[in-house]
């Protein structure tokens, strides 16, 4: 899948926008991550989080115009982060639009305006978090998350080698590429498992677990 063909519903939604409001009172609020992650995935072009923070408005513009709804605005439960966009890929993923809606309706340059290819964002890194589970690594033909990748073939590559359980058979491990991964989570998505085998993470993780239960 490349960005180009994605194909882009479109939406009417009213304008009217709450973020505003109920970032007022973020700042006496204990951050608190609530995506289900232990951190926030940021729509596409997100300065550091620090930074993001500072600048974000909290007025939605992004999670308005964005045809897919994958972005979504931090509640009451998230601290600091109340009104602030994010994305959470199992539910949605980021479809890497290649006009980057998102980034062009953020007035304040929280999503940066430089960012023009989709494909060079990087909200965060592909990570396959249960290896024990991952079907690929098993030995079954699944590889659904390289076939997924809107950069195949760069960011996830399939690497075959012998079982050496079987002695037989070879297994073809779905490998992420860190440099070309945008983060979009579109692996994820597509992941057959009830818990996704393979994961969006920070590109700078912190040390806790990153997928909550």
């Amino acid at each position: 899948m490349s960005a180009n063909n994605v194909k882009q519903p479109q939406k009417n939604l009213p304008t009217g926008v709450k973020g505003a409001l109920v970032g007022a009172g973020a700042s006496c609020l204990v951050l608190k991550a609530g995506s289900g992650y232990g951190w926030m995935l940021r729509p596409p072009g997100a300065v550091a989080e620090d930074d993001f923070l500072k600048k974000c408005l909290r007025c939605g513009r992004c999670a308005h115009v964005c045809p897919y709804d994958a972005v979504k605005m931090g509640k009451l439960s998230d601290g600091l982060a109340i009104g602030t966009p994010f994305i959470v890929p199992r539910e949605m993923p980021c479809y890497l639009c290649s006009d980057l809606p998102c980034v062009k309706a953020c007035p304040s340059g929280a999503l940066d305006p430089e960012l023009k290819d989709p494909l060079k964002t990087r909200m965060g890194t592909a990570v396959i978090s249960e290896r024990e589970e991952c079907l690929s690594i098993k030995g079954l033909r699944c590889e659904v998350c390289y076939r997924a990748c809107p950069v195949i073939d760069k960011a996830i590559t399939v690497e075959n080698y012998l079982n050496v359980e079987t002695g037989r058979h070879a297994i073809f491990e779905p490998v992420v590429h860190k440099k070309d991964c945008t983060g979009c989570g579109i692996c994820e998505k597509a992941c057959v498992l009830e818990r996704p085998a393979i994961v969006v993470q920070p590109l700078q993780p912190p040390t806790e677990s990153w997928y909550e239960s």
